[in-house]
This record gives structure tokens, C-alpha cells and sequence, in this order.
């Protein structure tokens, strides 16, 4: 097959960023998409087959940009920029760029890191009512936490409301001692970790004494109203259809709300049917209600969790095949 060669000309610290320690990054695209890139007094030059090496080109000088715009180059990233490269879609991390939704407390910005996590945040911006789906590591609650807390600076809404069905993760926790808050609390700190991170101590714990952030089980939703609020439900696959029927009827004006979970990790005593999977079915064609489902290609955790996610899903597809049982006869025609 003929080769072909490409030079590009590049700042030689934005080189390195890109090429990664030991060029961990660049050996990556080059087994990816079957093409030599070799670094040469502040020259890249890329060889390989010609459509390859067009990829190749286009990937490294969207690395380039992205580079020089201050972004951290990181293994996700570079996989994900990889998988568009090959799907032949253009400019996409740079398109992602300018999403910024806020900033951590150590300045660190937060924005989709993918296609599909760009859908969602669109989604919970212009939409009352979002869920969002999808397995372990898409950013589903993180980024829900991110729009909450943004929307309560900017004054958008007066109060955040967080809530999760109290329900232990296949295991028995037994008796917990202290008083009610202590007793619910290990079943929320995943949303108390994100608010610190986002938020900070100091002004999430004055925000919570005020009564302006609520982290609390969904059992405490009954009965209320919740207007002028942004409501995240958190690991609504393991919410009963009453729980689920319950909370989005405790809406009011002026609110916002976010569901999100995993249908494929369910909690629940066997038999009982997931609130979440009824929802999905009986609200898909209200206008003002949004259905972002998010995949394996969304995972923006260590490269591993995306593997481990995507390995699962072809052995639950692989396990749902009907079995063809050779001791059942064809009697058709007779």
C-alpha cells in the first residue's frame, strides 16, 4: 500500500503535552489508526496510508488546539478523540470547549467532556424535566450537580434538593447508630462528595444550616410542594413506581428537575418494578420532559471503567440471545 507523509509544524511544550509521558498518547493514535508519527526539531510528521493519515492529521491538530487553549490532555480525551476521529466526526472536543458550566473550588473547570454528556447538559438547560441515563462513570449526577449549584448562584432558583431512595447496594449495612440524619447519611454521600468538591465546605454547610441546599431520602418528599427549586433524584433505578409517580408530582413552579440512574444496576427486591422504568415508558412523548441516554463512550473515569462497562454490555447482550435447543424438531408441514 503506498504511504504517504504529512508535516505539521508545532510549538515544541504543546508537542509534548500531546505526545504524553513516555508519547503514551501518540502511540495510541498511531495504533489506532496504522500510522508513524514522528517528532523532529519541532516538526510532526505523519506517515501511513493516505486516509489514515488525513485522520491522524485532523485528530492531532484538534490535540493541538486544545493544547494551546490551556486544556489538560488526558487519557479520555485522547480515547474519546480517537473513536470520533475513526467515526469521522470533526472538531468535536473543540466544539465541547466552550460548554463551560462552572468551576470547582480549585478553579478546575467543568464542562461535557463528550457528545453525549453535551446533549444532556443542553438538555437540562432547556428543558423541566431531564433523565438522564446511562451506566457507572458518565457524569450523570456530577454534572446535574454542576448545573444545580450554577443555576442557585446565579439566582435562578432560591434552593437545591437532593434525594435518593435509601436503599443498601445488595448488602445488608445492619443497625446504624446515631440520630435519623446519621442513620441516612452513608446512603448520600456520593452527592455530599460532588457538592464539597463543587461548592467547598465552608459554603455548603452555611447554604445547609440555612435550609437552602437539602440532602435528604426521597421518603421525605411526601407531601410537599417544591416550587423555585432545582430537584436532582439521584439512582432512580431503585426508586418503586409509586416513589417515582410521588416525587414528580411534588413539582411547583418555577422549578427544575433532574432524574438519573442505571437500569442496569438495580437494588430492588426481586419482583418489584423500577419507578425508572416505568417513568421511561409512560412520559416519552411529553414535550417538556427530556430522555438523554448515555453510553459506554460517555464513561469519562479511568480508561478501565469504560472497558469493564462495555465488556458487560456484550455479555448482557450475549446472555439475552434466545438459545437455539437442538432437541426441538422443525415440524413445519407436517
Amino acid at each position: 500500500m503506498e504511504q504517504f507523509e504529512y508535516l505539521l509544524e508545532c510549538d515544541t511544550q504543546i508537542m509534548q503535552m500531546v505526545f504524553g509521558y513516555h508519547d503514551r498518547y501518540i502511540k495510541k493514535i498511531e495504533d489506532s489508526l496504522r500510522v508513524h508519527v514522528i517528532n523532529r526539531d519541532g516538526h510532526v510528521k505523519v506517515i501511513g496510508p493516505k486516509e489514515s493519515v488525513n485522520t491522524a492529521v485532523k485528530l492531532l491538530k484538534e490535540l493541538f488546539e486544545m493544547a494551546r487553549r490551556g486544556d489538560m490532555i488526558e487519557d479520555q480525551n485522547v480515547n474519546y478523540a480517537v473513536e470520533m476521529a475513526k467515526e469521522g466526526q470533526e472538531d468535536g472536543l473543540l466544539s465541547m470547549d466552550g460548554d463551560l458550566i462552572c468551576h470547582t473550588l480549585s478553579g478546575k473547570p467543568i464542562k461535557p467532556k463528550t457528545m453525549g454528556q453535551k446533549a444532556y447538559v443542553k438538555a437540562m438547560r432547556e428543558k423541566m424535566i431531564v433523565f438522564g441515563l446511562g451506566p457507572a462513570g458518565t457524569g450523570k449526577t456530577y454534572l446535574a450537580m454542576a448545573m444545580a449549584i450554577t443555576a442557585f448562584k446565579n439566582n435562578e432558583v432560591e434552593r437545591i434538593i437532593l434525594t435518593r431512595p435509601a436503599i443498601e447496594a445488595g448488602e445488608k449495612l445492619g443497625f446504624l447508630p446515631g440520630d435519623l440524619q446519621s442513620k441516612v447519611d452513608p446512603y448520600l454521600r456520593p452527592l455530599y462528595d460532588a457538592l464539597y468538591q463543587i461548592m467547598g465546605g465552608e459554603s455548603f454547610n452555611k447554604n445547609m444550616e440555612k435550609g437552602l441546599i437539602e440532602v435528604a431520602p426521597l421518603a421525605y418528599m411526601r407531601g410537599r410542594t417544591l416550587d423555585n427549586a432545582y430537584i436532582i433524584l439521584d439512582e432512580a433505578q431503585n426508586t418503586t413506581e409509586s416513589q417515582m409517580k410521588m416525587f414528580l408530582t411534588r413539582i411547583g413552579f418555577g422549578s427544575k428537575v433532574v432524574v438519573t440512574g442505571d437500569i442496569t444496576q438495580k437494588d430492588l427486591a426481586p419482583g418489584t418494578k423500577s419507578g425508572l422504568d416505568v417513568a421511561i415508558r409512560v412520559l416519552q412523548k411529553i414535550e417538556d420532559i427530556a430522555f438523554c441516554q448515555l453510553t459506554s463512550k460517555d464513561v469519562v473515569r479511568h480508561p478501565l471503567v469504560q472497558q469493564i462497562v462495555k465488556a458487560y454490555d456484550d455479555y448482557e447482550k450475549r446472555s439475552a440471545k434466545p438459545k437455539y435447543d437442538k432437541n426441538k424438531r422443525n415440524t413445519r408441514g407436517n
